[in-house]
């Protein structure tokens, strides 16, 4: 029996074939298209809201197959390419077209994330799996965890980290032009649905184009009601991961990027109401982690709700903050960026003087999706892979846990345990439903 080969290997030895062999330009796409031969087959998990967007980012390539269980929110995408075959179990998708697919894309409620992503991820499938990585953070330890072992091409979906501004972002940040940072301060405007409520009493039936069983997945039974759907379903804990599961991989991002702190040691929260179903109306979490051979301790802070640091004195009485941002506390100065945009030194007058640092990062020319598809095909790695994306969602989901705890935690990230609350550590893993697995 020959040696089998991925079609990842097949296709990065047959770009370097392509160097010695003289091939019809029609075979190579110089007309401007990929040719056939060189796209992935692509299979994808959730395509209606944020997934939409997915597959219209992926389009590039070859579709096998769709899978959703709202047949109304899928429509969209099924109706643009009709000729997809459509699943509503990717379960069923994955272990009938597995033979077809190369990557799957996973754009879910956050608590199908793991069980779809690590599925295909052991089939030796490649993954992109949307933001936070993981519903609990012992999922997110599995998640990186298999993609190493599988050797697949992986990202998460925090699309920022590919854009010019924020790489830019990192590369001043560690160039040391405020010296070492010792508090790192961010926020966010969301929730931007309901919070603070509690389970409803009536049980209405679930309608014909959604299959409510499959929408639970791994989570415990509840009746159906649509104060969950389409959207709603980030407020409440089986489900979603709130406010700051929902942004801080987005706002985040460059700090832990560019600070690389490790692991916190403790984490510690406020909030504004809350309860065991669902996030609190607002929260300030505050990550402690410890010093590293050539840096001290740093404090991360995280505010939702509408709640914000105090403005820094350099901005003066009348200038306001944005919605969303993170300020930079140094030794020698501060930094402030919205999300998405270009770094301010503070005062903002130093910034008649300031000079971009070197380019360090390589910058991602086609966007977040093409450098995971990249990845897929044999390039270099993509940046959010889930070797990054795993350290930064466990940050940010013990964030939740003090939260839902009320107490500071203590974190032992080697023995993956809260050490000091018992109670608050059975919420590091959660328990699945029968016939739902990683």
């Amino acid at each position: 029996m020959g040696t089998k080969i991925s079609r990842r290997d097949f296709l990065a030895s047959s770009a370097a074939a392509g160097l010695f062999t003289i091939v019809p330009s029609r075979v190579l796409g110089q007309n401007g298209q990929t040719p056939p031969s060189e796209k992935l087959n692509i299979a994808c998990i959730g395509v209606g809201g944020r997934g939409a967007d997915d597959v219209q980012a992926v389009s590039t390539e070859n579709f096998v197959a769709f899978c959703d269980v709202d047949d109304n929110r899928a429509a969209g995408i099924y109706n643009k390419f009709p000729n997809v075959k459509t699943y509503r179990d990717f379960r069923v998708m994955l272990e009938k077209e597995e033979k077809h697919i190369d990557a799957v894309v996973v754009a879910t409620p956050d608590h199908i994330h793991a069980p779809a992503a690590i599925m295909a991820m052991k089939m030796g499938k490649h993954v992109y799996c949307e933001k936070p990585l993981s519903h609990s953070v012992y999922e997110s330890r599995m998640m990186s965890r298999t993609a190493r072992q599988m050797k697949v091409a992986t990202q998460m979906g925090n699309q920022a980290h590919a854009w010019e501004t924020l790489r830019v972002i990192v590369e001043v940040i560690r160039s040391g032009i405020i010296g070492n940072i010792r508090e790192v301060h961010s926020w966010s405007n969301r929730p931007i649905w309901p919070q603070n409520i509690n389970r409803p009493s009536e049980t209405p039936d679930p309608p014909a184009h959604l299959d409510w069983d499959l929408w639970l997945g791994p989570a415990p039974y509840r009746p159906y009601h649509p104060v969950y759907l389409p959207f709603n379903w980030r407020g409440w804990w089986d489900f979603g991961t709130g406010a700051i599961g929902d942004m801080a991989c987005h706002i985040i991002d460059p700090a832990f990027w560019a600070l690389q702190p490790g692991a916190p040691t403790s984490v510690e929260s406020r909030v504004v109401g809350g309860n065991k179903e669902t996030g609190p109306a607002a929260s300030i979490v505050k990550f402690d982690f410890p010093a590293q051979s050539d840096k001290p301790g740093i404090s991360f802070y995280w505010y939702d709700g509408g709640l914000k640091p105090f403005s820094p004195e350099e901005l003066g009485l009348t200038r306001k903050m944005s919605g969303s941002a993170t300020l930079y506390i140094g030794e020698k100065g501060k930094i402030m960026g919205d999300h998405g945009s270009a770094p301010r030194l503070l005062p903002e007058t130093k910034m008649a003087d300031f000079k971009k640092p070197p380019q360090t990062l390589p910058r991602a020319k086609n966007g977040h999706h093409q450098e995971w598809i990249t990845a897929c095909k044999g390039g270099p790695e993509a940046l959010s892979n889930f070797d990054y994306a795993g350290p930064l969602t466990e940050m940010v989901l013990l964030g939740n846990i003090a939260i839902r705890s009320g107490e500071k935690i203590v974190w032992d990230s080697e023995k993956l345990e809260i050490t000091n609350n018992p109670e608050a550590n059975q919420l590091v893993k959660r328990e699945y439903r029968p016939g739902w697995t990683l």
